[in-house]
């Protein structure tokens, strides 16, 4: 069945079985979506790999378990199975580089005329953002 993932911000329409909230996707669905590969090594994307103890609780029935992959990868994982779709957030280390950085993603937003404003506009110039939520 076609699913949605969502790899931190970008859209991957994949094959997927869904049975509850247990999403499996095929292993060559996961190497085309997101570059990884089971080999005798590990989880495999170019030259890292990352040790799988157990393969069984990750690949079965045919399908790499959505959950158990995040986990492996130490991503955060928001499923919504009912909805077909799923999002693999930046893992801590990539989250923690970026903090380090301490340079801010580039983002585009609107003005009330509708004219868009980047933050990569505003690069080397003090800068105040102001953020507000309803919830």
């Amino acid at each position: 069945m076609a699913f949605t993932l969502i790899d931190e911000t970008r859209a991957i329409p994949v094959d997927a079985t869904v049975a509850g909230d247990a999403v499996r996707i095929p292993p060559a669905e996961v190497a085309r979506a997101l570059g990884w590969t089971l080999k005798p090594e590990g989880l495999c994307r170019d030259a890292t790999c990352v040790p799988v103890r157990d393969p069984s609780r990750l690949v079965a029935d045919g399908g790499v378990d959505l959950a158990t992959l995040a986990t492996l990868l130490d991503r955060p994982l928001a499923l919504d199975a009912a909805e077909h779709t799923a999002v693999l957030g930046a893992s801590a280390d990539a989250r923690a580089s970026r903090l380090a950085s301490r340079e801010a993603p580039d983002f585009s937003l609107p003005d009330l005329s509708g004219r868009l404003h980047s933050l990569r506009d505003q690069r080397g110039k003090k800068t105040l953002l102001i953020a507000w939520a309803s919830w």
